[in-house]
């Protein structure tokens, strides 16, 4: 048996390829919308990509196991736990095979035994593996999705939150608390491989380590040595982030099922001069400047919004831009394929064309006006926050604003900002703060293209503000 783990650290997803060294052939389980990665290493293996398996419908990327069903010939094993509202619309074809609980299936001469560990979502299915090629007749590890994580369990408010599902969260607590039940009694020496790590929304606290055993989660994770259902409920559902705004998209983005890759345009070049995305924005064309927020800030083209390409890029895309409206890329050329595979991954395919960078400075040559805002230190502007003279408005997350904040601040989480700009006072000028100063950079430019022009980023964000003793 061959195990390769792929890991993309901008969505915090694990994907697993398990190839069969005997017979040649391989699995992924739980594929990204990318599926090169494990072609790529199927093809250095010797192994040929035969099937894919999900674990349950995803709602924070976008699947790549239909691209591998129709462009690449595998077959699909999918869950079929959970009830009719939780199966996949695209699953009735020869090539899909429907798993129910205790179902075996074999890729080469290794086994997968099917757990169905509803809790995270009501299709949840864990996948228990064999090497019977290596001789075992006793299994090694267990695909766990996101049922079980390092030092935490899958989320079960997520269909009440983000899709709106009334009553789902209780259900899916009291779900999760039995699935963990039958979880205890697995062998302590199981290898456990989750779909997630550290960073995903999944999740409240996972580890950042890649994988664990049954025995360890066991002894020290906290959801395991709960013994009281109310309890663990409580625990459960208390302190989980704000479900990103995308994951309702992408539910029902894999369960219907995704575009094909070879489906999508291919985005033109609009022309790098200054008349050219004038006319984009008199149109109402939603235009997304990807470089960094330092530069942003120094010298942008109004109406625009900024979003860095970095490793929070897809996460802030998903929840800030408009998926109905087509969306025009200001970027380097050269990071054009990266950037619009990340936007691909969370479902952003409405992507008609992109203007090179370099546009900026046409501006700046032409004596053409670009619009800037402010950075401040706490030491700049504390007196002003004082004296009441600007609006200050935190954008950090609910648990972070709970744990402290800034007196005369209001709340107003990032991703909910361009539901909530009404709420903004356009009186005074407008600081705004995150924790270190990234994401209220995003917030400035989101304010500006919506007309607040007079906003102020605080350099720094809470942490240098509570660091200076303010």
């Amino acid at each position: 048996m061959l195990l390769r783990y792929v890991y993309d650290e901008k969505l915090a997803h694990a994907s697993y390829l398990i190839g069969c060294q005997a017979t040649g052939e391989a699995i992924v389980i739980d594929p990204s919308r990318d599926v090169a990665p494990y072609l790529a290493v199927a093809k250095a293996e010797g192994l040929r990509v035969v099937a894919a398996a999900e674990t349950h419908i995803h709602a924070d990327f976008v699947s790549g196991a239909r691209e591998l069903m129709e462009v690449h010939g595998a077959v699909l094993y999918l869950s079929n736990e959970g009830g009719s509202e939780w199966q996949y619309l695209y699953a009735d074809g020869e090539k899909h095979r429907l798993l129910r609980d205790g179902n075996l299936f074999r890729i080469g001469k290794i086994s997968f035994e099917v757990m169905h560990t509803p809790g995270h979502t009501p299709e949840s299915i864990s996948l228990v593996v064999t090497d019977r090629g290596g001789g075992a007749d006793r299994p090694m590890g267990i695909f766990t999705g996101d049922f079980v994580f390092v030092g935490d369990v899958g989320r079960p408010d997520l269909l009440e939150r983000a899709v709106g599902v009334a009553g789902a969260s209780r259900a899916g607590a009291r779900q999760m608390y039995a699935s963990l039940q039958r979880f205890k009694e697995l062998p302590d020496y199981l290898q456990v491989w989750p779909a997630h790590g550290a960073g995903s929304a999944c999740g409240k606290a996972l580890g950042a380590v890649p994988s664990t055993t049954v025995g360890y989660e066991k002894m020290f994770n906290w959801a395991l040595s709960c013994t009281d259902e109310d309890s663990f409920e409580s625990a459960l559902l208390a302190g989980q982030p704000e479900p990103p705004k995308y994951f309702a998209r992408m539910k029902q983005v894999n369960k219907a099922g995704p575009a094909l890759l070879s489906s999508l345009p291919v985005p033109d070049e609009v022309e790098c001069a200054p008349r050219a995305v004038e006319a984009l924005l008199r149109r109402g064309e939603a235009i997304l400047d990807t470089r960094a927020s330092s530069h942003f800030a120094k010298g942008h083209i109004a109406g625009t919004i900024n979003i860095p390409y970095n490793k929070s890029f897809p996460n802030w895309a998903g929840w800030l831009i408009d998926y109905e409206r087509p969306l025009y890329l200001l970027a380097d050329p050269g990071r054009l394929p990266d950037i619009l595979r990340d936007l691909r991954a969370v479902g952003i395919d409405n992507v008609p064309g992109y203007i090179d960078a370099a546009i900026i400075r046409k501006y700046q040559e032409a004596g053409l006006p670009l619009e800037t805002y402010g950075e401040v230190t706490p030491a700049e502007i504390s007196g002003q926050v004082r004296a009441n003279d600007v609006h200050v408005i935190d954008v950090r997350n609910e648990s972070e604003w709970q744990e402290g904040h800034i007196p005369q601040a209001r709340h107003i989480m990032l991703g909910t900002l361009p539901d909530r700009i009404a709420e903004i006072p356009a009186d005074k000028p407008i600081l705004l703060h995150c924790r270190s100063g990234a994401r209220s950079a995003i917030a400035a430019s989101i304010l500006q293209a919506n007309g607040i022009r007079r906003v102020l980023n605080l350099t720094g964000g809470f942490l240098r503000w509570e660091k200076e003793g303010l």
